[in-house]
């Protein structure tokens, strides 16, 4: 197979914004089938972005049964995650799901098992491991050159960018607000850092304080209260069962002055490191204490510099896995722990007592 042809299922902006124009970059991969609830939706990306047979359904099981369609994108709202995903592994497709992985613990676990029977590649697009701080630090991070790291911070602060089009408000088609939209981008960045996968205990908080009142100074325009029933913030201490501790934070609007997306604060035996301010190291050298920020500054001897776009480069890496059959950056199992770690967070938040991991 030379070309990997895709199919599109949900046409909205995730996909317009990401996922086909970072495919439309990659020569190996072309987008032949699409389908979204709004034909009109699918249409205009198919235009956009289809090859010129390309077709659009008007039914997600009717793409799903076409032949020529080996990858299936499912951009559509979180409850639909699951369902979608499964059904296409088991019509023989190969999934890239957009996060969160599933709406609920059990859909992403249901996921893996049919992945697993299928034989079937599943990768869920947590395009923030691509980029060029993230891949410098996680290959740090597996040379040992922090150590064992046993205390870590996953970042996920806005101080008013609350999205107000599609779903991202309805806690029944999307399962949470902050934290399962933008907090489980830097938890799966923070967990891929660590390599650890295995938690023991979370206890979690979650507010809907700025979420009640509504702001003008919201990003994309303020919304309505009433219709605001997702956490703004959500906050989580989790134990792991090598003894180190993740403290993670999210909120989409939240009165302070540390802003920070998608980034790790790592602290091991040997050295921290941070993506505070740029990606710095931190340590003890020679008796002295040192910080050093590292430029991603390109390829000199080429007069080029590093791809830094993460989408693209998330993508590129999935049609590679797919046509050298290798397993793909962001395994099922991995984005499962984080599903699984999220909604322990929800229910710690909800009973008022820490959440335990058997």
């Amino acid at each position: 197979m030379s070309k990997v042809n895709v199919g599109m299922i949900g046409c909205g902006g995730i996909a317009m914004g990401k996922h086909l124009p970072a495919l439309a970059k990659i020569p190996e991969a072309q987008v032949v089938a699409f389908f979204d609830v709004a034909p009109d939706r699918a249409q205009e990306a198919k235009e956009k972005y289809g090859t010129p047979d390309a077709r659009t359904y008007s039914e997600v099981g009717e793409l799903l049964n076409d032949p020529d369609v080996h990858v299936v994108h499912v951009c559509t709202p979180n409850d639909t995650h699951a369902e979608i995903s499964i059904a296409a592994l088991e019509a023989g497709k190969h999934v890239m799901c957009e996060k969160p992985m599933a709406k609920t613990a059990e859909g992403a676990r249901k996921m893996v098992e049919t992945a697993e029977r299928t034989g079937r590649k599943l990768s869920i697009a947590y395009q923030n491991r691509h980029r060029a701080d993230s891949l410098w630090l996680h290959k740090a991070c597996r040379a040992g050159e922090l150590g064992e790291i046993y205390l870590a911070k996953a970042h996920a602060i806005r101080r008013r960018a609350v999205p107000t089009w599609g779903a991202f408000l309805d806690v029944e088609k999307q399962g949470g607000g902050a934290l399962i939209d933008i907090g489980t981008h830097a938890l799966d960045l923070t967990l891929w850092m660590m390599d650890n996968y295995e938690p023991k205990t979370v206890l979690g908080t979650s507010y809907r304080k700025l979420g009640e009142q509504g702001s003008e100074a919201n990003m994309w325009g303020s919304w309505d209260p009433a219709k605001f029933t997702v956490e703004d913030s959500a906050f989580a201490m989790i134990t792991m069962k090598n003894g180190a501790t993740v403290w993670l934070e999210s909120s989409w609007a939240l009165n302070t002055l540390d802003v920070d997306e998608a980034k790790v604060s790592l602290s091991g035996t040997k050295a921290g490191a941070d993506m505070k301010k740029g990606l710095r190291i931190n340590g003890e050298e020679h008796g002295m204490l040192y910080t050093r920020e590292i430029q991603m500054t390109g390829y000199a001897d080429w007069g080029g510099s590093v791809p830094n776009d993460p989408a693209e480069n998330e993508a590129r890496a999935w049609i590679n896995a797919i046509l050298n059959d290798q397993e793909p950056v962001v395994t099922a199992k991995q984005a499962m722990v984080v599903q699984e770690i999220l909604e322990a967070v929800y229910e710690s938040a909800k009973k008022g007592q820490a959440i335990s991991f058997s």
